[in-house]
């Protein structure tokens, strides 16, 4: 969100609010009448998720009127003090949709959406109780395909009352804490609507089509992304072979074309060789096989896309899969004819 402020955290913005360490904040729903009120759901408090619920938190605590955000995970926390003062905890799915007409996801895949949707604690039960119409909001990166099939089951399980948007999102976990994320939604327009103005609070969405456009862009913004960091990682193995000052060399290329936001914020792991994790390598596998699936369905010739699934996959195997996507440095370092740095 280019030329605004940073967003307040809601600690800062509910500092004069009273609420005791720990103290439970579920609170028993009456249905119909929450759910006029507009009540917010999230369900994935991970490395993405967390961020993204202070934000959504924080837009809908300063809304007109004030509205509350639920929240829900395998293991309690302490709502107040990790998102902020006044988010209800709901022990499970079930309670948790019976409070509200939208629910966002940031799970990793489409089985742990599924998994929360289904049986007597599911979301589904609890969309069934309260009777209303909701929106079931996917940020996760999923396959398209998987998605409209998801759609049509819970459409015909709940009589055309529940459906799904589509919003996955790009910029990592400092994206997720700035508040600055691409949000490419897919959906249709009477879906979207509603939840754009809470879509907002993550960084920038945008509208690209019907169900499923939002991972069809995720696909493309991940085979460019795989496509990036193998480049920076093969090139800082290179330069460092041949005895260059590797963080002077990429200072100097972020002047030039190959300058770009990835080579901005992987500068400092490539020249530490810090690949400590934000965002688990081995989740690009699983995207680049969700591109893979597009390029299939749409007939389209995509040879980097299937070669950078391969060299992922490798790396994955290799042990790499839970670090930082510049890992691929030291993957390719470690391969055969590699050698130790210079000065390493």
């Amino acid at each position: 969100m280019t030329g605004q402020s940073r967003p307040r955290s809601p600690q800062e913005t509910h500092s004069t609010q009273e609420q005791k360490s720990g103290e439970s904040t579920h609170q028993e729903c009456t249905t119909r009448e929450q759910i006029a009120d507009g009540q917010v759901g999230f369900i994935g408090l991970g490395a993405m998720g967390l961020p993204m619920a202070r934000h959504l938190h924080l837009a809908l605590s300063e809304g007109t009127p004030p509205r509350c955000l639920n929240v829900s995970a395998r293991h309690r926390i302490d709502v107040a003090h990790t998102i902020g003062p006044g988010v209800r905890w709901h022990e499970d799915a079930r309670s948790l949709a019976a409070c509200c007409e939208v629910v966002v996801f940031m799970v990793p895949d489409l089985p742990q959406v599924r998994e929360v949707l289904a049986g007597p604690h599911g979301l589904l039960a609890g969309f069934e109780d309260s009777g209303a119409r909701a929106t079931i909001v996917i940020s996760s990166s999923v396959s398209p395909i998987g998605l409209r099939q998801l759609d049509a089951e819970v459409r015909e399980s709940s009589a055309g009352r529940v459906r799904l948007v589509d919003a996955p999102v790009s910029g990592g976990v400092e994206g997720a804490a700035a508040g600055t994320l691409a949000v490419m939604v897919g959906g249709a327009a009477e879906d979207v609507g509603p939840v754009k103005p809470l879509l907002a609070s993550f960084g920038r969405p945008v509208h690209l089509g019907p169900l499923g456009s939002g991972q069809v862009a995720k696909a493309c913004n991940q085979m460019i992304v795989a496509a990036t960091v193998e480049a920076l990682g093969e090139a800082a193995v290179l330069a460092e072979r041949c005895g260059l000052d590797l963080g002077a060399l990429l200072d100097l290329l972020q002047d030039g074309y190959a300058g770009s936001r990835l080579l901005e914020i992987s500068r400092d792991r490539l020249v530490h060789h810090d690949h400590r994790p934000s965002g688990p390598a081995k989740f690009m596998v699983k995207d680049l096989a969700f591109a893979r699936q597009i390029d299939q369905d749409c007939a389209t010739f995509t040879p980097l896309a299937d070669r950078l699934g391969e060299i992922f996959s490798a790396l994955v195997a290799a042990g790499f899969g839970e670090q930082n996507l510049t890992v691929v440095q030291s993957y390719l370092l470690g391969m055969d004819g590699a050698r130790t740095p210079p000065g390493a």
